[in-house]
């Protein structure tokens, strides 16, 4: 007498990814505050893309019989103390911001996410030692970690994402592993053991898309800090070089001359300001739409 199969599948298998991403864009709707986080970031990604449209001039070129100009004309913000025009290289200033931020991100993200499916499926003394290790890179304040990458191997974009890579991996790693140990005893992970599927199967088919909702808030959260970050690297110099045009860099560059051409100073700390605001409600909603305890995780 042959024994009934059972048939165990993971917990997105049996729901539909379409109405699982309706349900989320509904729910975000219906959330003033995540309606407004998405829709301050997409406009400054706009912004961002449509730069080279947008702008009314290059943002690196120098007219020196156009120093420290008023609003207006030619110049919709003015220009700076070497006579560039400030909305382009506002505008320009986001493209660096994004690609740099967005990148890097994403890289620690995926890092982060990988080691922590590895240290749940293993656990032990591999998850022992992840854990260990993370502990003591978390210790050190992030702003003070990056500022010894950067001083040891210069500055420079590419700098820039492997000091954020190195600084937030171990925070995501903490918070997606603590997702993954979650789903580690259920029975259709159990299944797949007993059927001798492989860590690779295991991960991609049956973990990572059940805590796809804890990495997708992980990022959102993680982009904000990350923005906030790059930007206060170049206003200490060790960011962007000049004439990158960066808000951190166009800040420390105008800051001494707010009584004469304070949009050359304000126009950067807005825009800065409103993409950090926007992020943060678009994690925040996200968040609640998916359901996700952030603290849970963290604390877990």
């Amino acid at each position: 007498m042959t024994s009934p199969t059972i048939v165990v599948e993971s917990t997105l298998v049996g729901r539909g990814f379409w109405t699982d991403l309706s349900r989320v864009i509904r729910s975000i709707l219906r959330s003033k505050s995540a309606t407004l986080g998405f829709a301050l970031v997409t406009l400054h990604v706009l912004l961002a893309v449509f730069a080279p449209l947008i702008a009314p001039g290059n943002p690196t070129s120098n007219n020196p019989a156009a120093v420290l100009q008023f609003p207006g004309g030619a110049y919709p913000l003015g220009t700076d103390t070497l006579g560039r025009d400030i909305l382009s290289r506002t505008l320009y200033g986001g493209q660096y911001a994004l690609t740099v931020s967005f990148a890097s991100t994403a890289l620690a993200v995926l890092l982060g996410t990988i080691i922590a499916g590895l240290a749940a499926f293993y656990g032990g003394w591999l998850d022992q030692v992840i854990t260990r290790l993370l502990d003591s890179v978390l210790a050190v304040p992030a702003i003070l970690a990056m500022l010894v990458l950067v001083t040891v191997f210069g500055s420079g974009p590419e700098i820039i994402v492997l000091a954020v890579v190195v600084v937030y991996t171990g925070g995501v790693t903490r918070v997606v592993r603590a997702a993954a140990m979650d789903i580690m005893p259920k029975d259709y992970i159990v299944a797949a053991r007993a059927r001798g599927e492989g860590v690779f199967y295991i991960l991609s088919r049956e973990v990572f898309p059940n805590i796809l909702d804890v990495v997708l808030v992980e990022f959102a959260m993680r982009a904000s800090w990350v923005v906030l970050l790059v930007s206060s690297l170049s206003f200490l110099g060790f960011g962007a070089n000049p004439p990158t045009p960066d808000w951190g860099l166009m800040v420390a560059e105008n800051r001494s001359l707010m009584a004469v051409v304070p949009l050359a100073t304000l126009a950067p700390i807005v825009f800065l300001a409103t993409l950090i605001v926007g992020l943060n409600l678009a994690a925040d909603g996200l968040a609640k739409s998916l359901g996700v305890d952030r603290m849970k995780e963290i604390l877990g």
